[in-house]
């Protein structure tokens, strides 16, 4: 028989389990707008636990904290001063020194931070490529990534297209990016590293010098904390915008038709009006080419039906006229009268009668024939001199 203290033990996990499947069942809308608020410290929606067939075995404290730590919802990575990213700073001993072969080697006693920076300007596949090599470099790495801000890419390079923040929410957004450090230096110094507690600088090798002889990242190389990644050849800010530039017509009249006013775009007002203008004729020549492809596809349409019907047209005169039609196999079945029919019989010669004939009655004469009646006359009426009547 169970004690008292096993039966008030199972009550408890029960109530636990019951309690954790309760928060569990938090619906959609709620997990999206925590999303939103910024709060992730709720657990993501997940179907409610099967409660196992023995629940003193597992349905224990350590059962259930673990799945509530297992329970993780996506969310952006956090800045350098978020409280996530603190927590993960104050955890990291960084009086253990990684070298470069303990790092490569898998024995590093805790994760490596690896820190790479960037202007991030039009976040495209060459920077989440570069981001994505950064955080592969090394087993168990935690990225870091340094966003410039405005007044020094300005001052340094020249002028972006987005925003800081915005370059800040691009960058951070990023599945290989575990933590975001926002206005971030040119030149990465002692102090800088020891702050963020960096055991090694990711970047190309190419020197980047922006202007100047000097290498930004040879401080870094001469420490040995330089870690090479690849550029990804054929994409690169600049090639972005200088496409832009080049299709620039094209993208102010596409922006115009959406609805932006010249003043957002720059435009003055006789080239709004030569947009315009250039949007309408194409329109016009959309439209034409619309119904020249529909009076073609009705042609096409028309000559195959005309096709099929001439088919059908030359099957049948075929099965009429044809060497196996209709008219060969009846005139090969009528042949003889037809032949008979096109070839009468001669007539029969002189002196020579048929049974038929000599069987035949006699023909008739005219009803105004007197040429035999003509001859028995002149045959009776002959009076010649040597016969006279009464002579001896």
């Amino acid at each position: 028989m169970a004690s008292a203290a096993s039966i008030s033990s199972q009550e408890e996990d029960s109530r636990q389990y019951e309690m954790s499947s309760v928060s569990r069942k938090r619906s959609h809308a709620e997990s999206v707008a925590a999303v939103e608020r910024g709060d992730y410290s709720l657990a993501p929606i997940t179907p409610p636990l099967k409660k196992p067939a023995c629940e003193s075995q597992y349905m224990t404290r350590e059962y259930l904290s673990r799945l509530e730590k297992n329970m993780t919802i996506c969310k952006p990575a956090p800045f350098t001063n978020d409280e996530e990213a603190v927590r993960e700073r104050e955890a990291c001993d960084y009086s253990t020194k990684i070298t470069l072969e303990m790092a490569r080697a898998g024995t590093a006693p805790r994760p490596i931070r690896v820190y790479a920076d960037g202007i991030y300007d039009l976040f495209h596949q060459g920077h989440a490529r570069q981001l994505m090599q950064a955080k592969n470099l090394f087993p168990n790495v935690y990225l870091l990534v340094g966003v410039n801000s405005d007044s020094l890419t300005h001052r340094r390079k020249g002028r972006t297209v987005m925003t800081e923040d915005e370059r800040y929410e691009a960058v951070r957004h990023c599945r290989y990016v575990d933590e975001v450090v926002p206005d971030a230096p040119w030149t990465l110094d002692d102090e800088f590293l020891e702050k963020h507690k960096i055991d090694f600088v990711a970047h190309d090798d190419i020197p980047y010098t922006t202007g100047s002889a000097t290498d930004v990242y040879a401080h870094i190389k001469a420490r040995g904390m330089f870690v090479s990644t690849e550029r990804t050849e054929g994409v690169s800010t600049s090639d972005v915008v200088s496409r832009i530039v080049k299709d620039y017509d094209v993208y102010v009249r596409r922006n115009l038709a959406r609805g932006y006013s010249a003043k957002e775009l720059n435009v003055s007002y006789i080239n709004e009006k030569k947009y315009r203008l250039q949007n309408k004729i194409d329109d016009l020549k959309k439209k034409g080419k619309e119904m020249m492809e529909d009076i073609e596809g009705k042609r096409t349409d028309l000559i195959l039906k005309w096709e099929e019907k001439s088919r059908e047209f030359i099957d049948a005169f075929l099965m009429l006229f044809g060497r196996d039609g209709r008219l060969t196999q009846y005139l090969s079945e009528k042949k003889d009268s037809v032949m008979m029919a096109l070839s009468p019989p001669s007539s029969p010669k002189p002196g020579s009668q048929s049974s038929e004939e000599c069987n035949s009655p006699p023909a008739k004469t005219s009803k105004f024939d007197f040429s035999s009646r003509a001859r028995a006359s002149l045959v009776d009426d002959d009076y010649s001199d040597d016969e006279e009547p009464g002579g001896i």
